[in-house]
């Protein structure tokens, strides 16, 4: 963690929204899956955000996790540090992140290095491994392990195919948004300039 003291002010209401985003049920269920997905001798950490943080912030658990989304020989971390230097576990982080976007979680689903490394908005890092775990149940080829109600599968493109006569007839429909021609008339209607009459 870095060497900030306290913040003041308008950086503190801020830090402390960004804290009341942090859900612990939502850790126990990430700490479980990840364990079960990697399958290793992981070990489950004490309950609360500091241990939660503790336990991602050299990489290491995340680089497994990513690798166990893939078949044996495909990972795309090869070789796990278990480095204790700062700038070789935060390039383990980056190594995830980068990994996890390829793997097909989208940029703004993705944690910022520093908001695992420095404890800022742990909040952004659950949301990255609950879009992980959303895209590898959605993906179904056999990696994932855990509860498939663990998290929700995402929709899938559906395409539409229309004939040419169906497009065609469509191009003669008014839709709704342009509101309807059925029962318009001008009947009724006077002339322009012609001056109104008030009796």
């Amino acid at each position: 963690m870095a060497n900030r003291g306290p913040s003041y002010g308008l950086s503190r209401e801020v830090q402390e929204k960004i804290e009341q985003k942090y859900d612990a049920d939502l850790e126990n269920k990430l700490v479980d899956w990840i364990i079960l997905q990697c399958a290793e001798d992981v070990e489950h950490p004490p309950p609360g955000r500091a241990h939660f943080q503790k336990w991602l912030m050299d990489g290491t658990v995340l680089c497994k996790l990513i690798n166990s989304l893939y078949p044996p020989g495909q990972e795309p971390v090869p070789k796990i540090s278990e480095s204790k230097m700062a700038f070789k576990q935060m390039e383990q982080i980056s190594q995830f992140l980068k990994a996890a976007e390829i793997y097909g979680v989208r940029t703004t689903d993705i944690f910022q290095t520093v908001d695992l490394w420095e404890g800022k908005d742990m909040a952004a890092v659950q949301r990255t491994l609950m879009a992980l775990g959303s895209v590898a149940i959605t993906k179904d080829d056999g990696c994932y392990r855990g509860e498939p109600s663990w998290f929700h599968r995402k929709a899938q493109q559906n395409r539409r195919g229309f004939s040419e006569e169906q497009l065609r007839q469509g191009q003669s429909v008014i839709g709704l948004q342009m509101g309807s021609n059925k029962g318009a008339s001008q009947a009724g209607m006077t002339g322009y300039g012609t001056p109104r009459q008030i009796m």
